[in-house]
């Protein structure tokens, strides 16, 4: 049996004829930025969550938190299984590698209020994910690999006070970069009886 080999290109390359206004490229959906970035951003989060061993959960409705992310390991002293929740966001408005030791982020208050609540049973942390503005620059892939882009980083914004009259922003360190270890660490503290 004959398998097909994919053609150079892709398979429509050569069969449209481009409009001359239109950018070169592949045509890409309608969707919306910002839908599309919430999908990218999910799809970073199962990236990490899977080399970090975790299990996914997405609240349904999700009352203003996105996913729960859960680690299970005997050495936690807690539980064997711990719980995270997690809200994404994302913006093309923060360049790649911030300057500084943070960036700033802004949130409606009423959704601050709701990741700063403190004590918590159930911890919570805001991810921000830093994307291009052009979504052909999102990804790449390759043979041994797939880059998506920017970074993601994460917060605790337990305690955190609200300080504008209907948005707040908050500071992002840029050392806390949201990856796979990052997440173990994460986890570890809060198996741990600690905070995230």
């Amino acid at each position: 049996m004959a398998l097909a080999q994919p053609e150079p290109g892709g398979v429509l390359a050569g069969r449209i004829d481009p409009r001359p206004d239109a950018r070169t490229g592949p045509l890409r959906g309608t969707l919306a930025t910002t839908a599309c970035m919430e999908t990218l951003q999910v799809g970073y989060l199962h990236a990490v969550a899977a080399a970090a061993g975790c299990s996914l959960s997405q609240p349904f409705p999700d009352n203003g938190i996105d996913w729960h992310v859960s680690h299970g390991a005997p050495e936690h002293v807690v539980d064997d299984e711990v719980t995270i929740k997690v809200q994404l966001k994302a913006t093309y408005q923060v360049p790649p590698r911030p300057d500084g030791p943070t960036f700033g982020f802004t949130l409606d208050n009423e959704h601050l209020v709701k990741l700063a609540r403190s004590p918590v049973a159930v911890h919570k942390i805001l991810v921000v994910m830093l994307v291009p503005r052009e979504r052909d620059q999102w990804l790449s892939a390759g043979h041994d690999r797939l880059d998506l882009r920017h970074c993601c980083y994460w917060t605790n914004l337990a305690g955190h006070p609200v300080t504008g009259r209907r948005r707040t922003t908050v500071r992002i360190p840029t050392t806390r970069i949201f990856d796979d270890r990052a997440l173990c660490e994460i986890m570890t503290r809060v198996g741990s009886g600690g905070t995230p």
